[in-house]
């Protein structure tokens, strides 16, 4: 056996006992008080602010490593009491485990209810956002799943921190700190091993990163995948938008913060108004540095605006960069989005109350917005406390990933003898 067998042997055991740990660990966690998981969940972030320097200094080597998106990877004391922060807020959330959906009784006497249940295992697969470690481990306590993160090598040593506070807390609280779990190297291997389901031991693979990355869990994966995919969102300005209005909103929409899946990447401006519309929302990108693209139409508008090819309208920059497209109205502007967007996030600027009801109506991405900067799209700012990720599939959940999209149901019959007629 050459060195290279010998260590997939070693990575493949090392895998095998993180799933065996975790299936053991979902069981516990399933069956654990609400009360324990929120003392668990209050513990981490106590440990995380107590261990706030040591999470620092490994950030600051995987920063020195880093070759770019360094907006998403770089922490500092602000952002780490914002991961904390965030904890305490997914342990103030309804604990949706044991939650009863529906209940009704038969015409024979049987009493049927649906109830809220942990899926089981998550496999989270994510790349250069440490908050994710963090945030993945308190949504998944929070519903009851145990969890096997594995975060990108450009991360790993931020991830490797955090997680050593989750474990600490969840120790405090009397939980297993198998209940949550990290790949410790940075082998790709492992990632086709989790693909795989590591023997049945993992229920559901949530992947939250790159195109490339997505792509590769969606086509791999031999159990259920909870996708991410990019966020090609969209700000349509409106014949009828408040001038002011569009000007911040848009600006915030793009340029708030350009790495994340919220950032709007295409603005999009009613005809009819663009003469009006269309500089003053340039001059206010453009003083923030940002490259502005743009059709035949909006580049007569407005000299500043350099082409647009294409591949402009399918792009996801994460980078101060925006491309800008004039439409004939409320027709073109839902056929654009629909044509080139990526379900995630799409908002209408606009004082027309029947436009703007059309547009939420008639759009179906996973979040849709009025008069309201598409950088909401984010699990805390919809109460969540935190995210998984924006689910852009329509099928178990869509949007923020929150703990109640991280439950399935049973069906729970209660009966006084009853046996079903030949």
């Amino acid at each position: 056996m050459n060195v290279r067998q010998t260590m997939d042997v070693d990575l493949r055991a090392t895998m095998e006992v993180l799933g065996a740990n975790a299936r053991r660990a979902a069981e516990t966690l399933r069956t654990a008080p609400a009360s324990v998981r929120t003392d668990a969940i209050r513990a981490m972030a106590r440990q995380l602010r107590a261990r706030a320097a040591a999470v620092l200094e490994a950030n600051a080597r995987d920063m020195a490593a880093a070759t770019g998106m360094t907006d998403r990877l770089m922490l500092n004391e602000a952002r780490v009491e914002a991961i904390a922060a965030a904890l305490d807020q997914v342990a103030d959330l309804p604990d949706p485990v044991g939650a009863e959906l529906a209940r009704w009784q038969r015409p024979n006497g049987l009493d049927i209810a649906r109830v809220r249940t942990p899926i089981g295992v998550i496999g989270m697969i994510y790349e250069s956002r440490p908050n994710v470690t963090a945030d993945a481990a308190a949504i998944c306590v929070r519903s009851g799943n145990a969890v096997i993160l594995r975060s990108g090598s450009e991360a790993l040593n931020s991830a490797i921190a955090i997680h050593a506070a989750i474990a600490a807390g969840l120790e405090e609280a009397g939980l297993p700190a198998e209940c949550v779990q990290i790949v410790p190297t940075p082998d790709r291997a492992a990632v086709g091993m989790m693909l795989e389901g590591l023997g049945g031991a993992i229920d559901l693979i949530i992947p939250r990163g790159g195109k490339t990355l997505v792509a590769r869990v969606q086509q791999e994966a031999r159990v259920a995948v909870l996708a991410h995919l990019e966020g090609i969102c969209h700000t349509y300005v409106h014949k009828a938008a408040d001038p002011a209005m569009a000007v911040d909103v848009a600006l915030n929409a793009k340029m708030r913060r350009v790495s994340i899946c919220g950032a709007t990447e295409t603005i999009l401006i009613d005809r009819e108004g663009a003469a009006g519309l269309l500089p003053p929302i340039v001059d206010a990108l453009v003083a923030r540095d940002c490259e502005v693209r743009g059709d035949a139409e909006a580049r007569a508008a407005d000299p500043r605006i350099v082409p647009a090819i294409e591949e402009d309208w399918s792009t996801e920059y994460l980078a101060p960069i925006v491309s800008v497209r004039v439409v004939g109205g409320l027709d073109e502007a839902l056929d654009h989005i629909g044509r080139y967007g990526s379900g995630h996030t799409d908002s209408i600027i606009t004082e027309d109350a029947a436009a703007a009801e059309a547009f939420l109506d008639r759009l179906d991405s996973a979040i849709v917005m009025w008069n309201a900067s598409t950088q909401f799209a984010d699990g805390g700012e919809f109460g969540f406390g935190a995210e998984i990720g924006i689910a852009t599939g329509k099928l178990h959940a869509r949007g923020p990933v929150g703990p109640e999209q991280l439950t399935t149901f049973k069906y729970v019959v209660r009966g006084t003898g009853q046996t079903r007629p030949v």
